[in-house]
């Protein structure tokens, strides 16, 4: 006669299989999650980058020169005092850079522009923390800034002329004075945008002050500071080129807004033309070249830009 046996399992080998296939479960939920935010970094072929990023621009202005073009071929605009062909202009650019005379001019407003955006930065910034962190600081001064940054920055360059002189301290002030709102009032609203849930955590692990400012709430501002600084360069730029075609002088040397107004002055359409161009491409190099790839990092790093 057959006999049957009955394998007993201990409990305590049920529950160590339980764990360990939890454990293996939420092992793999977390590989799975991790491959999911990896960023690839496998780098786009050239004809894809040329494709995106090169000849969309590229076209565009080809269109503009086109269309420039055709207004004086077809006679829209038959007089070149009024609008230069591209030809004229480019010829203009040309003698300048055969002169020695193009960098110079651009030199003269990149450098003051960038040092007075320096400055502004050094201002703005505790301005802003000061006014984003103390109520009653915000209840005074936060109105004024954003009023300071309406107002156009042009209406600076009288008082400050008057105040300063013709000089390069007056060009700084007046980029001061246009700057330093956009840069604070950025930052505010950087703060402003912090969940509360960070400084609770913050205040737990012990930084509080100057220590909770510099490691919780700068970094959790960095994507509204970076708008601020990116409005602030413009707001540097224009009211410099406002303050150098109001306030021209020869011992200030010739910036791309004092050689604006010598073209106006002269009545010669492709120096103003050659002004405007240098003017724009100045601020589409900076902007390019310094604060989209900033802008770029800060997203990145917070998973809010991911290569595709």
């Amino acid at each position: 006669m057959a006999s049957t046996e009955t394998t007993t399992q201990d409990p305590r080998d049920v529950k160590d299989v339980k764990s360990t296939g939890d454990a293996s479960d939420l092992a793999g939920l977390e590989a799975g999650l991790d491959a999911l935010e990896t960023v690839q970094t496998r780098r786009k072929p050239l004809r894809q980058t040329f494709t995106e990023k090169i000849l969309p621009p590229v076209v565009a202005i080809a269109l503009v020169l086109a269309v420039w073009q055709a207004l004086i071929s077809f006679k829209v605009v038959d007089d070149p005092t009024k609008l230069p062909s591209p030809g004229a202009v480019w010829e203009v650019l040309r003698q300048a850079w055969l002169q020695g005379e193009l960098l110079g001019y651009i030199w003269t407003s990149v450098s003051r522009g960038l040092l007075g955006f320096c400055f502004a930065l050094l201002i703005g910034t505790p301005l802003g923390l000061l006014v984003a962190r103390v109520k009653v600081v915000r209840a005074a001064i936060g109105p004024i800034l954003t009023g300071l940054q309406s107002l156009p920055s042009v209406a600076w360059v009288p008082p400050a002329v008057i105040w300063l002189g013709l000089n390069n301290q007056m060009m700084y002030a007046v980029i001061l004075l246009g700057a330093v709102p956009s840069i604070a009032n950025g930052l505010v609203s950087g703060v402003d945008q912090v969940p509360p849930l960070f400084l609770r955590a913050g205040r737990t692990l012990g930084a509080t002050g100057l220590k909770g400012t510099w490691h919780i709430v700068l970094p959790a501002a960095l994507p509204g500071y970076v708008g601020g600084l990116k409005q602030g360069w413009a707001f540097s730029w224009r009211s410099l080129m406002a303050a150098e075609i109001i306030a021209s002088f020869p011992d200030l040397g010739i910036g791309l807004g004092q050689l604006l107004e010598n073209g106006r002055n002269a009545s010669d359409m492709a120096m103003v033309f050659e002004a405007i161009l240098l003017i724009l491409t100045v601020g589409i190099a900076i902007d390019l070249l310094i604060f989209s790839p900033l802008e770029r990092w800060v997203l990145r790093s917070r998973g809010l830009l991911v290569k595709s």
